[in-house]
């Protein structure tokens, strides 16, 4: 029926590592998979973080099911543990920085190998993306750079194999989007 539970994996990262923010079909891909969690009863493990440059089918399947069973536990059985990454709530302009803000935080924001937050690119009205400074401030990331004045938009590990780091508490990972104002 309808209520009957659907949980997937999004696509791991794949292919050579980009040094400049691109646009990337598996990125547009992973987005089409983040906006089914929409729908009731959804659930998506994020894997991005533990994909394979060489091979399209990373070998770490164990990370993968323990995310998928992190969802089922929760969503179907009821759990109150945590069961999925930092997940892109909202957004505003602050001065020449963009401030987004996470739900699935639990008790904060890291970087999951200890340097600073990587993935995060931001573009202005003429829709080129730069790399951006980021900046936990409790449940939010501040973004800046110096060359976007007036940033409108985001994206996070929007490539095919990005290079990002941002975890919860739980240390769960943050999965790529896209957003704008």
């Amino acid at each position: 029926g309808e209520d009957f539970p659907f949980i997937f994996v999004q696509l791991a990262s794949y292919l050579k590592r980009t040094t400049a923010p691109v646009d990337d079909s598996w990125a547009e891909l992973r987005e089409a998979q983040r906006l089914i969690l929409k729908l009731p009863n959804t659930g998506m493990a994020v894997a991005v973080d533990i994909g394979d440059a060489k091979n399209i089918h990373p070998g770490n399947k164990q990370d993968v099911g323990t995310r998928s069973a992190l969802w089922a536990r929760n969503k179907v059985y009821g759990e109150n543990i945590p069961y999925c990454g930092p997940t892109y709530k909202a957004m505003l302009a602050k001065n020449s920085s963009l401030v987004v803000e996470f739900d699935h935080c639990y008790k904060g924001l890291t970087a999951s190998d200890n340097r600073e937050v990587t993935g995060f690119a931001i573009a202005g009205k003429d829709g080129v993306y730069h790399w951006a400074k980021a900046k936990i401030d409790k449940n939010t990331i501040i973004l800046s750079s110096d060359q976007v004045t007036e940033p409108i938009s985001v994206r996070y590990a929007w490539s095919s194999n990005p290079d990002c780091n941002l975890i919860n508490s739980a240390k769960l990972p943050a999965g790529p989007f896209e957003a704008k104002l």
